[in-house]
């Protein structure tokens, strides 16, 4: 279940900053720059979470 989230999460936020560009006319190029942050976050966040399964598994 925890492994469905790492794909879904990045996925929904896309979606969320692709409304926002689209709302707000600006590209999907000049938005660039907010996939980059939305892709790191959730790098950071999958990597945390690995991290503690792998810890914590006996």
């Amino acid at each position: 279940m925890l492994l469905r989230l790492f794909f879904i999460v990045p996925i929904i936020m896309c979606l969320i900053w692709t409304w926002y560009l689209k709302k707000h006319n600006y590209t999907a190029k000049q938005g660039l720059k907010g996939f980059a942050y939305i892709f790191a976050f959730n790098g950071i966040i999958i990597g945390f979470f690995s991290l503690m399964i792998y810890i914590t598994s006996e």
